[in-house]
């Protein structure tokens, strides 16, 4: 009996979009969705990263991520400063650094819930399994 692919990726998708719904529920109450904070933590990890740059690491495209920059902005939770050439840099304020720590106290919480079904091995064996997953990227235009 071979593994139905379409229902195993199906199960990914509603196991993402789970985790999805309730972070976003959940980091409310840091005052910032998981857009926003997801953002946050690019910034956090990529200083003096281009918007580009940022856009890729949130699966945004370059003009979603400048819309989504340009709010941060505006609630003071990220500065932009001129970089190299035509470089826009993007660095947390105090105000984003703040949000970002709720928001990973946030996360714990609901990451914790939403692995608790398995056990510390299972853990480790889905974490190894999606590694193996990643690893191999399709070459480009590949359906």
């Amino acid at each position: 009996m071979s593994t139905d692919l379409e229902a195993l990726g199906q199960a990914m998708k509603r196991a993402q979009y789970r985790n999805h719904r309730r972070m976003d529920a959940a980091l409310g109450e840091a005052g910032v969705s998981l857009v926003q904070w997801d953002a946050l933590r690019a910034i956090d990890r990529m200083p003096a990263a281009s918007g580009h740059d940022l856009a890729v690491a949130t699966f945004q495209s370059d003009q979603s991520f400048g819309t989504l920059a340009n709010r941060l902005l505006d609630r003071g939770l990220i500065a932009r400063s001129a970089g190299r050439g035509r470089r826009i840099e993007h660095a947390l304020t105090d105000d984003g650094r703040a949000a970002l720590a709720a928001g990973h106290r946030i996360a714990a919480v609901v990451l914790e819930d939403l692995f608790a079904p398995l056990d510390e091995s299972e853990r480790t064996a889905l974490d190894r399994l999606l590694d193996r997953l990643l690893v191999h990227e399709p070459a480009p235009g590949a359906v």
